[in-house]
């Protein structure tokens, strides 16, 4: 199925696509710098200042007192049987293995400590030279120390990908790369310090996703794709789909009666946090998950509308031609949704495929159902958004001179008869064939046109014809 993308024009600008252009910007504005105002200011209002007045001490500690969480390194591998393992089945057949570890942090720093791991992590792989992460748990009776293996140290492979992912997309998209890189650190920034907080504290979770979402789409569409009137119409687009999105959460989540509690770590969290509303992560969570392919769809269709905008086109003939590339891109779209969905629950759907049960009993589950309503509700705001950001780019094209109305042909005006130019005789001189035959009358037909000639010439007043 075809992806279509047109981000950009390749067609050569005219005057009189700029001034259509910016007419059309001038119509849009009028709508998007109010609501970029009621966003600064949702902002100031909702603002969290003191979170931790709102989270439980005593919950929201995942750790016992004194438990420590140091680096090592990984300075040789024993294989053992996983007999009498703790994590491991009874009747493994695989091995397990005895981990000597090098302890780089910490009180006992430079010392050698045996940690044993399960088969499950020692069939992943455990070289020599390895760093892992291990709890150092004291005991309050006699001051002993335990190690345990808790997981491997990811953060070079984490950094080595970060890293050569920023400069593939500053080498390829060179400043508009650049400049989305930077529209990323703030969509993260607006999420750590604006949006988890203010769900913590207890505001309106609907308000807050929608905050949270139209200042990230302001500054990431601006600054990846520049400021024009395409942006812009991409930008009243996906507002359009993120407050049908949201407006269809709100109702799913409270018909589907979910809870927002479906694991151990939704229970942790509402003892962390007795301010926070559950349910408010399904519906930010629908939102949230829509705001990167309602970008993509936006601005294709707003990049579409103003590549084929000629001024030869009727409105329902540019809304027509557009729509055709926007149903390509929803077809696509679809099927990248649900398969990412499919891949982010890759492992909860093999262990319910372990336990056999059926599949109206697993999707109507807590988790599932979760997960259904917000990849649902997240394509029907996207499908939706096709259209709107269609019908608005239309809108914005004509409100800027650039569509034909459709008139009725003027009646055709005949063109003047041509005037016919005189024919000029013969001037003295000519040669006349047939001269010499006198007696035929080819020969007198010819003494006759050369006598004509001679007088047509003659000034007035002269010769033989004068009375």
């Amino acid at each position: 199925m075809a992806h279509a993308h047109s981000h950009g024009s390749s067609a050569p600008r005219t005057a009189e696509m700029e001034r259509l252009e910016r007419r059309a910007l001038g119509w849009m504005l009028t709508f998007l710098v109010p609501v970029g105002m009621l966003t600064v200011l949702a902002l100031v209002l909702m603002w969290p200042h003191n979170m931790q007045a709102h989270v439980r001490a005593d919950s929201a500690s995942v750790m016992v007192e004194g438990v420590t969480l140091p680096k090592a390194t990984v300075t040789m591998v024993n294989e053992i049987s996983c007999e009498g393992m703790t994590g491991s089945v009874s009747k493994d057949t695989r091995a397990c293995a005895q981990l000597q570890v090098h302890v780089d942090e910490g009180p006992e720093a430079g010392q050698t400590r045996e940690v044993p791991i399960t088969a499950a992590i020692y069939t992943s792989g455990v070289d020599v030279g390895d760093q892992v992460k291990v709890y150092r748990t004291p005991s309050p009776q006699d001051g002993s120390v335990n190690y345990q293996f808790a997981e491997f140290e990811r953060s070079a492979p984490l950094w080595f990908f970060g890293i050569v992912f920023a400069l593939l997309v500053i080498l390829v998209a060179r400043w508009r790369g650049f400049a989305s890189l930077l529209g990323l650190g703030f969509a993260a920034f607006v999420m750590v310090k604006f949006l988890f907080p203010a769900l913590i504290v207890g505001h309106n979770p609907t308000l807050v996703g929608l905050t949270a979402s139209s200042a990230i789409m302001f500054v990431v569409l601006y600054a990846a794709h520049g400021f024009s009137t395409r942006t812009t119409t991409a930008l009243a687009g996906t507002l359009a789909g993120l407050l049908i999105a949201a407006g269809l959460g709100f109702w799913a989540t409270k018909w589907a009666h979910l809870t927002g509690v479906s694991t151990e770590d939704d229970y942790l969290l509402a003892s962390a946090a007795p301010d926070l509303n559950l349910q408010a992560m399904v519906m930010c969570g629908v939102v949230i998950a829509g705001l990167g392919v309602l970008n993509d769809v936006t601005i294709t269709q707003a990049s579409a509308v103003w590549e084929i905008a000629d001024g030869k086109r009727t409105r329902a003939e540019l809304f027509k031609g557009a729509m055709r590339i926007g149903r390509d891109h929803i077809a696509s779209t679809v099927y990248t949704t649900a398969f990412a969905t499919a891949g982010a629950i890759l492992p909860t759907l093999l262990l319910l495929t372990i336990y056999n049960r059926p599949l109206g009993e697993i999707l109507s589950g807590e988790m599932f159902a979760g997960e259904l309503v917000r990849t649902l509700v997240g394509s029907i705001g996207l499908v939706l958004s096709v259209p709107l950001t269609t019908g608005i780019a239309v809108a914005a094209v004509a409100a800027g001179g650039g569509d034909r109305k459709r008139k009725s042909p003027a009646p055709a005006v005949p063109a003047p008869a041509p005037v016919p130019e005189p024919v000029q005789p013969p001037s003295r001189g000519v040669e006349l064939k047939g001269e010499e035959n006198t007696t035929t009358g080819r020969g007198r037909r010819a003494r006759r046109a050369n006598y004509e000639a001679e007088a047509f010439q003659r000034p007035k007043g002269s010769g033989p014809d004068e009375v």
